[in-house]
C-alpha cells in the first residue's frame, strides 16, 4: 500500500527487454534505500513493483507484460523523470490516501494553465473509469494523490500547489501527456459490495 505522496523524483537508467516482459532499472539518489531489501514493493509512477535488487544509488524491478500493457511503463524512454514511493508502513502519515499501486488505466492531460501560484490541470478518463471519480475526491496521477475540483463526464480537474509542482514530475507535464490513473479504493470497493448485494446485477448509479 501507499499514500500518493511522493518520496523522491528518479530516472530510468536503463530499460531491457526480457522476452514479453522488460527489467527496468532505476536510479533515486535521494531516496533512502538503507532499509529495503529485495522483494520489497516501491511505487514508480504509481506502478507498484517488486524490487529484485538494490545498489548504491537505486534498484531494479521486473516488470510484466500485463503491466506494460496497462500503464505508461513500457513507453518511458531512458532518462524519463520518474515519481517513486516507498510502501506505506505502521509508521508513515497518511497525507494523501490509500493507493494500492494497482492502474486502474491510462488517461491524458487535456489542458494546463496558471492559477495564482498554482496550475490547473484537466485530464481525461477512460469512459469507464469516470463514475469513480468524484468531487472533492481523491485521485491518483502518476503516483500523486490529488483532489478533484471539478468533474464534466470523463474529464476532472485538479490544481497543483507549488510544493507538489517542485517536488514530482507533474510539473512537466504539457498537453497530451498519457497518465497512469488508479481510482479511489473505497468507490472501487463501494461498486463492487452493491453488485453483491443486487445479485450481480451491474451498478448504474454511482
Amino acid at each position: 500500500m501507499f499514500t500518493g505522496i511522493v518520496h523522491a523524483v528518479g530516472r530510468l537508467v536503463a530499460s531491457e527487454d526480457r522476452g514479453r516482459d522488460r527489467r527496468m532499472r532505476i536510479a533515486c539518489a535521494d531516496l533512502d534505500l538503507s532499509g529495503t531489501r529485495p522483494g520489497d514493493s516501491i511505487a514508480v509512477n504509481g506502478v507498484c513493483l517488486t524490487a529484485i535488487s538494490l545498489s548504491g544509488d537505486g534498484f531494479a524491478a521486473d516488470v510484466s507484460g500485463e503491466t506494460l500493457a496497462c500503464t505508461t511503463l513500457g513507453s518511458l524512454a531512458s532518462g524519463a523523470a520518474i515519481n517513486i514511493e516507498q510502501a506505506l508502513t505502521p509508521a508513515t502519515p497518511l497525507g494523501g490516501h490509500l493507493v494500492s499501486g494497482h492502474v486502474d488505466g491510462v488517461g491524458e492531460l487535456l489542458a494546463r494553465s496558471d492559477d495564482a501560484r498554482s496550475v490547473r490541470m484537466r485530464f481525461r478518463v477512460p469512459g469507464a473509469l469516470s463514475r469513480y471519480v468524484a468531487r472533492k475526491g481523491s485521485v491518483c496521477v502518476d503516483g500523486v494523490s490529488l483532489t478533484v475540483n471539478e468533474i464534466d463526464g470523463a474529464e476532472f480537474t485538479v490544481n497543483l500547489v507549488p510544493h507538489t509542482l517542485q517536488q514530482t514530475t507533474l510539473g512537466d507535464f504539457t498537453p497530451g501527456r498519457a497518465v497512469n490513473i488508479e481510482v479511489d479504493l473505497v468507490a472501487r470497493y463501494l461498486e463492487r459490495l452493491l453488485i453483491a448485494r443486487d445479485g450481480g446485477r451491474k451498478i448504474h448509479r454511482l
